[in-house]
């Protein structure tokens, strides 16, 4: 049988595959049409503020001039770069950026796992859901309120627990205007604000767990601290490395918000970071193109640590996000 014939026969029977697949395809859009439908805001939202946005980021290679808009500025390639890299305060600040991050990271992250492991061994539920109530609390508060609330109590001159700890010590509480002690108020109160909230992703991971795992381990004479390391754990490292993965590609996000509110010129030294350094200077100072090769510079960042986190994650055994 010749080629020609073959390769005749064979047209037709693609051209029927291709036909059943879209058939296929067509019916499983009008099955689940209501799912689609409820899908289309999300989507809309993403395409809108997330995609559509992105071609501002053309900013970053342009002599932008707001009176000239986006395309009418003169495209000057990797300029605004090279400025950025050589301004007097951009690698202190992006220092500081790093530190408050890592600080975050390693001290911050692990303290929903520790209360939701905590919580999880709560047998009592009114007072299981009165502890996590109280948690919560924090997170519904803006930075502005939550700062507020913090100059009430920590204030150097007039904070409630500023007086108390002089009166105790004999010693004024400076953390608020101290460049020793600032980063660790920045990370202590991150704690307090999101820390609870934060329980909600691992405590629907715990409650997962198959309890007959227990139940095995209690008979293989497992105490409470092995039960914890052995089963339960393990059982929800696959929610702690993808949210550590997240975390990791935010490593550049020190927290505009709390730092802006708190942040007074006696710190600015240790705690200006890349987020309040672009908003001086883009929109104080009117440098947009700056700020937006800034923030360009720290999203880069930020997508090769998750895209390393991630295969670092699977090349250990763990499962990634992709």
């Amino acid at each position: 049988m010749s080629s020609e014939h073959l390769s005749g026969q064979s047209l037709p029977l693609e051209a029927v595959v291709a036909r059943q697949r879209r058939r296929h395809l067509f019916r499983d859009l009008y099955r689940g049409k209501l799912l689609y439908l409820m899908l289309l805001p999300g989507l809309a939202y993403f395409i809108v503020y997330r995609y559509i946005p992105m071609y501002g980021v053309t900013i970053a290679f342009r002599d932008f001039r707001i009176t000239r808009g986006i395309t009418g500025s003169p495209w000057v390639g990797l300029t605004v770069f090279r400025s950025v890299f050589n301004a007097p305060f951009f690698w202190q600040v992006f220092r500081n950026t790093v530190i408050i991050s890592f600080y975050k990271v390693f001290l911050a992250f692990p303290a929903p796992i520790i209360l939701a492991l905590m919580m999880n061994e709560i047998r009592s539920q009114w007072y299981k859901r009165t502890v996590q109530t109280i948690m919560y609390l924090p997170h519904f508060l803006s930075w502005v309120v939550a700062a507020h609330l913090i100059l009430v109590f920590m204030g150097p001159h007039t904070g409630v627990f500023s007086r108390l700890y002089l009166e105790l010590t004999g010693v004024r509480f400076e953390a608020l205007v101290s460049p020793r002690s600032f980063r660790g108020l920045l990370v202590v109160t991150e704690i307090w604000k999101t820390a609870g909230w934060g329980t909600i992703i691992y405590l629907a991971a715990l409650s997962s767990i198959d309890p007959t795992l227990y139940e095995a381990a209690i008979i293989d004479g497992a105490r409470k601290h092995q039960q914890i390391r052995y089963v339960t754990i393990p059982s929800i490292m696959p929610v702690i490395v993808i949210m550590f993965i997240l975390r990791v590609g935010q490593i550049l996000d020190a927290g505009f918000e709390q730092v802006f509110v708190l942040q007074n010129p006696l710190v600015y030294e240790v705690s200006e970071i890349l987020d309040t350094y672009v908003y001086k200077t883009a929109f104080q100072q009117g440098r947009y193109a700056f700020g937006a090769a800034v923030g360009l510079f720290k999203s880069s960042i930020g997508l090769v640590l998750v895209a390393t986190t991630n295969y670092l994650a699977r090349r250990f055994g763990q499962e990634g996000m992709w």
